[in-house]
């Protein structure tokens, strides 16, 4: 970084009132309440909104001062959200929470899967193969009962007694229920959500025995949520490779999706809650940000398991969608889930309740997924345990550009006719809004968290076929 520009860049944040230093890639930031560290390469733009965003929700304390944040950081997908930063991790005390800092989209997390198909296999079939997912993935071809009793089950039980509890028909007619039962220990974080069906929308859990069809249930979303084929590019590390069971040239799934309406149910809910729970008379926090301390805490975070299971849930069934189809047209039966992360919950982890927004676990030895956008390519890497950074990496490449200034693009959803990617959408604004233009470059995102020692990278995906609701 020039000196020049780095002047500029303290002269800006100064009369925010914000102090900033550069060193070995990392930003040190403070104000007069509250610090935090950026980790981002020279290349990529600190947004003031974003720095505002972060230090705000580490200055978050209880109303008697005693418990809060205990640290934030950001990993290099830093850049502004709607309240909280997105690329952003921060601890609190462990009985302490925010749930403004997880926000609406609870368990919005990514799911890998193999084929044990490759490329060549799979090409010849791709109109079909299109043709059949747009179907079951974006045209409301789906068809999956669950009986309310099974969503009970899931909300106060678990993973395993909602996959025990759905009936045979439908959808669920063709699971292997058997391999579901076995993928849920490839489920980062999965065991630790509790739960409580009090907490769920009356729908799920009203009626007894009554068979509810979901409108969300196996559904992606919108904004950067997606179903997409991709196929190993490049191994670099082997091993982990051969551990994960993933070889060159093979086409897998990639899903990225969370809690849907049960998410905005939950998370709206507990964002007012811990307003209203503020106390009378007392002045409220300069930020409009809000914790809960003791049983609150407790409470959030049991309702906030909820929305984590059928996050979970849901991308089973979008899973599950996928291999139906190219089961029946292909004949691939040998698919196995890689691994299942989160990157929007709160995990208990190291005496502290650990925040992540837009943030992916981290932890030695385990997986994390990393997509660039639909144009530029994905890493599944190992995670290293880096304490500084709050054993975190990023959960993408982060967007460089917002989506109004993306629309304003002319030809931003012009695809070139060469490209070895095809985005496959049934709203027009998707493919413009998500363009990959409007995302940073994943290569420097990767090498900053490489080079940091937060991730190994093991194996490079590039997209083939996105699927965009």
């Amino acid at each position: 970084m020039s000196s020049n520009h780095f002047s500029r860049l303290q002269r800006t944040f100064s009369r925010a009132g914000i102090a900033v230093d550069y060193r070995d890639g990392v930003y040190h930031l403070h104000n007069e309440v509250s610090q935090a560290t950026v980790l981002l390469p020279q290349s990529l733009p600190l947004e003031e909104k974003a720095v505002n965003q972060l230090l705000a929700f580490a200055s978050v304390r209880s109303p008697d001062g005693e418990k809060g944040v205990c640290k934030a950081c950001a990993t290099p997908d830093f850049h502004p959200g709607s309240v909280a930063p997105v690329g952003s991790v921060v601890a609190t005390d462990a009985d302490f929470v925010i749930p403004a800092a997880v926000g609406t989209d609870i368990n919005c997390g990514m799911r890998l899967l193999t084929t044990g198909l490759t490329l060549d296999q799979v090409a010849p079939h791709k109109t079909r193969l299109i043709e059949r997912l747009t179907r079951s993935l974006l045209d409301n071809g789906r068809d999956v009962p669950v009986h309310t009793a099974a969503f009970k089950a899931l909300f106060d039980v678990g993973p395993a007694a909602f996959l025990d509890a759905v009936q045979g028909s439908g959808l669920w007619s063709s699971c292997d229920r058997d391999r579901l039962q076995a993928e849920i220990d490839r489920c980062i974080g999965l065991a630790s959500f509790g739960g409580n069906a009090r907490h769920a929308p009356q729908a799920y859990t009203g009626a007894r025995h009554e068979v509810f069809r979901d409108p969300c249930l196996g559904t992606p979303g919108g904004g950067n949520h997606f179903v997409e084929l991709q196929v190993v590019d490049k191994v670099m590390d082997r091993h982990a490779a051969y551990r994960a069971g993933l070889k060159a040239g093979e086409v897998v799934v990639m899903i990225h999706s969370g809690s849907r309406d049960i998410g905005f149910h939950v998370g709206g809910r507990w964002m007012d809650r811990a307003k209203a729970e503020w106390p009378q008379g007392l002045r409220h926090p300069r930020s409009g940000l809000y914790g809960l301390s003791g049983s609150l805490a407790e409470e959030y975070l049991e309702a906030m398991g909820v929305a984590a299971r059928y996050a979970w849930a849901n991308r089973v069934v979008l899973a599950e969608l996928v291999r139906k189809d190219m089961a029946e047209l292909l004949g691939a039966t040998a698919s196995k889930l890689v691994v299942d992360v989160p990157h929007n919950v709160v995990l208990r982890e190291h005496g502290m309740n650990i925040h992540r927004k837009g943030a992916t676990p981290a932890h030695e030895g385990d997986l994390a997924l990393i997509p660039g956008s639909m144009g530029d390519h994905s890493y599944l890497a190992t995670g290293l345990g880096h304490e500084d950074w709050l054993w975190s990496c990023s959960h993408g490449a982060g967007r460089r550009m917002r989506r109004q200034e993306v629309r304003a693009l002319r030809g931003a959803a012009n695809q070139d006719e060469n490209a070895s990617w095809q985005c496959v959408t049934l709203r027009e604004e998707r493919r413009i809004e998500e363009a990959p233009q409007a995302y940073k470059p994943i290569g420097a995102v990767i090498d900053a968290q490489e080079s940091a020692g937060l991730i190994r990278c093991a194996v490079r995906l590039k997209p083939w076929i996105t699927f965009k609701a």
